[in-house]
């Protein structure tokens, strides 16, 4: 889930883009310059968006591979190119955690491209081509270190977030489908657990913030115990005729989500001494599996086109709404709350 941050980025790009533009359209019948807002999408391709768009993406790329290489790369030795098979590591959530990147990856590339002036249906498969380029890179960068590996599980769900934004763009030339995050910080417990092999003790507490960090950045793409990934789905836009009492920006959520998981594929783990630690027996992992509402912002009715930019960041994250949660053992809850 760190990756998701390359949203943030690219969106933050945009924004900044969209603020500088202060260039003029020339009318094709005319010699009168008609001045182009900011954040309206060129009618026809814009040069200058074209080129800072393009130049912006291509440094943005680059500036981040760079900086991914010495964040979290350069403590460890480098190898040939070799796969590994994670499959169980994390019980699949950090699977969902690349489809939704790679969705909005691609969908926000289709969306710069397309202000920019690009055609539509071409805007749509520079997307899909650019977040498979961001997840791909990475993918690579983990192949070619000794302490990863590239997965091919990883890259199967890259190219699924990148497939279901170009196939809706194909089918019905809209997104009905979104792919949205939300997190809380788990409350974890500080009582003292004894090393199996030593005298040292530790809690879960402190192996939580160790494995997922205690920031607030680090809450949004690290804590796995507290993060849902959700396909939020719009109801009326699968209606042949909406109903007057159903508003167009309702939708329905279903998340997934994992709870008591403190190491990749076992809840055991040792510290720089070789101590080794095991969570308690009653902490047992499992899945859950949530229904909710939720709001797709994009389908507010709004004339403001800088309202529409900003909605397109507030549709990274899912709505606080009551929720149904079924897991994986055997519990049904309902949540009156729950982000």
């Amino acid at each position: 889930m760190k990756k998701i941050f390359l949203c943030f980025l690219a969106m933050l790009l945009l924004c900044k883009i969209e603020a500088q533009d202060s260039t003029a359209v020339i009318q094709p019948d005319t010699a009168v310059p008609l001045k182009l807002k900011f954040f309206e999408p060129a009618p026809k391709l814009h040069p200058w968006r074209f080129g800072l768009m393009t130049g912006g993406l291509v440094a943005g790329y680059t500036a981040t591979s760079i900086g991914l290489a010495q964040a979290w790369y350069s403590d460890y030795d480098k190898s040939r190119l070799h796969s590994f098979n994670d499959w169980y590591g994390w019980r699949q959530h950090d699977k969902f955690g690349h489809l939704m990147t790679a969705y909005f990856e691609s969908k926000w590339v289709g969306d710069l491209y397309y202000w920019s002036g690009v055609p539509k249906n071409k805007a749509r498969w520079i997307g899909f081509a650019g977040g498979m380029l961001f997840q791909a890179t990475v993918e690579l960068m983990d192949g070619f270190s000794e302490a990863w590996g590239f997965s091919w599980g990883d890259m199967a769900f890259n190219t699924l977030g990148s497939g279901i934004y170009l196939g809706q763009e194909l089918l019905w030339k809209e997104q009905r489908i979104y792919f949205k995050l939300s997190t809380h910080r788990p409350k974890y417990s500080t009582a003292p657990i004894q090393a199996l092999n030593s005298a040292e003790t530790s809690s879960l507490k402190e192996r939580a913030d160790e494995l997922y960090g205690s920031s607030f950045a680090e809450l949004f793409f690290k804590e796995y115990n507290g993060q849902t990934i959700w396909a939020s789905v719009n109801i009326a836009s699968f209606l042949p005729e909406k109903p007057k009492w159903l508003p167009a920006w309702v939708n329905l959520a279903f998340g997934y989500g994992i709870e008591n998981v403190f190491g990749a594929e076992r809840n055991k783990w040792y510290n720089e001494t070789l101590s080794v630690f095991e969570a308690p027996d009653n902490l047992r992992r499992h899945s859950q599996i949530f229904f909710s509402l939720d709001v797709d912002f994009e389908r507010i009715p709004t004339k403001s086109k800088a309202l529409k930019t900003l909605f397109k960041v507030l549709n990274v994250f899912k709505v606080p709404f009551p929720a149904m949660e079924f897991n994986t053992l055997g519990q049904v809850k309902f949540r009156p709350f729950y982000f």
